[in-house]
């Protein structure tokens, strides 16, 4: 699990702190609409934010070994998830596809997901969850490859910003056999509607 910070603030801290924000944007926290406000938006965080809670390395902990020799691609896609941008704290909404070539150890599939929503429930940025997903599945099953994409809309450029709605940012890592065999790549890129290299950000 997560270490907590010393200093975090207590629950009634946070309440205050929401009110004061709501008394920056120009309203009355004390008005009848607004009086529950503050509980219910830490309630929200403690969802939104439960990533930080757990701990992903025990996620993946339990594995098994009787496959039958099955040695082919182990792909999850379409995982959908909800993050929250560490620049302007607003949603970041997309996709990830996760891939591992197994050597001896496979985990449950929900693990997969597990793994997405626990990097995903955090202040984040797209390119760094995207190296946090693949380097955890890599390290603790040390397979022969692991390649995630993740494919997502950022809420602070089409409700802020730039107003650029509909844009979509995808990143990816490849590791081991996706990086080094470029047939790999190309099946498990195939598996995603997706022919060749494509305008990957391969981090």
């Amino acid at each position: 699990m997560a270490s907590t910070p010393p200093d975090k603030p207590s629950r009634s801290d946070a309440e205050n702190a929401v009110r004061t924000l709501i008394r920056w944007a120009g309203d009355d926290p004390d008005r009848e609409g607004l009086l529950d406000t503050p509980a219910r938006v830490v309630r929200s965080y403690e969802e939104f934010f439960a990533g930080y809670l757990d701990d992903p390395v025990q996620i993946l902990s339990r594995t098994f070994s009787e496959v039958d020799g099955y040695d082919e691609m182990i792909v999850m896609t379409d995982i959908r998830f909800e993050s929250h941008c560490e620049h302007h704290m607003v949603p970041i909404i997309g996709k990830a596809h996760v891939a591992y070539l197994p050597d001896r150890r496979v985990v449950g599939i929900s693990k997969l997901a597990r793994l997405v929503d626990i990097y995903a429930k955090r202040l984040q940025i797209q390119e760094r969850m995207t190296v946090q997903i693949a380097d955890t599945l890599n390290d603790v099953l040390q397979p022969k490859g692991v390649a995630v994409v993740i494919e997502a809309s950022h809420q602070c450029m089409s409700t802020r910003g730039v107003h650029k709605v509909g844009a979509a940012m995808v990143t990816s890592r490849m590791l081991g056999a996706f990086r080094s065999d470029s047939s790999t790549r190309r099946e498990f890129l195939a598996m995603l509607g997706r022919t060749g290299a494509g305008p990957l950000s391969n981090t």
